[in-house]
């Protein structure tokens, strides 16, 4: 596949829910740019027919079933990755949940539910990644945050919450990190995606409708790490906000 903007050399990236949306179009994007792209989600059947439309398009993907909030899952398939390709370069952190409600609704499981996947799992990503980057002299953490990371609206105190804690972890490792080690954090507005389709709570349904009037493609935030990625190393992009221009 060429796009006509191949990358300066093709990296070996895992690419974190990536049967749909936001990390199906960023799987898309790397490959078609020409990097080894590596899928990983729970949903087998639509991770296979993203890999054979890639690899019909001549691009290199495989696919992994993972729930990032299994740590030894998640360790398991990194280690998995180095031992195919021999390294592992970007891990784009990009599975998350948003079942929006207000804290009067109590719905306590689906906060739970939003703090293991959008939290645990960022961090699990990064325990399975940091052994081999500083082994290997040098890899690239990307997380997908959200809006909600500098927003509060009514219905996503706890989403909000898990996005700025998504942020701050990601700034907190580029601070740590050897500047071998990048860290970039892109935060959408609202995408196409399939995440709206799980809110439970009427209130934040009806509230969401209204909310997500204007749309961009998740394609426009697969461009946004591809950017990010393909910055020559002494270059760290550290967060990219992108969102519909009608978004206010």
């Amino acid at each position: 596949m060429n796009t006509g903007t191949e990358p300066r050399t093709p990296k070996t990236v895992l690419v974190t829910g990536a049967s749909s949306g936001i990390g199906e179009a960023t799987a898309l994007r790397l490959a078609a740019e020409g990097h080894r792209v590596v899928l990983a989600a729970r949903r087998t059947d639509r991770l296979g027919a993203v890999v054979d439309r890639i690899r019909a398009d001549g691009g290199t993907a495989s696919a992994v079933r993972l729930d990032v909030t299994d740590a030894d899952a998640v360790r398991a398939a990194v280690d998995a990755v180095v031992e195919e390709h021999g390294r592992i370069d970007v891990i784009v952190n990009n599975a998350g949940v948003m079942p929006l409600s207000r804290l009067d609704a109590l719905l306590v499981e689906e906060w739970d539910r939003m703090i293991d996947v959008n939290v645990r799992g960022l961090l699990h990503g990064i325990a399975a990644v940091l052994p081999h980057f500083r082994r290997q002299g040098g890899g690239h953490v990307v997380t997908v945050a959200s809006i909600g990371a500098h927003e509060v609206y009514p219905t996503s105190a706890v989403y909000s919450a898990t996005k700025f804690a998504a942020w701050a972890v990601t700034e907190g490792l580029r601070m740590e990190s050897d500047p071998s080690i990048r860290a970039t954090t892109i935060t959408p507005g609202t995408v196409e995606t399939e995440l709206a389709d799980h809110i439970s709570d009427a209130d934040a349904q009806t509230y969401m409708k209204s909310f997500r009037r204007n749309l961009i493609p998740a394609d426009a935030i697969a461009r946004a790490i591809s950017f990010a990625l393909d910055q020559p190393a002494d270059v760290d992009v550290n967060e990219i906000i992108v969102r519909p221009s009608a978004q206010r």
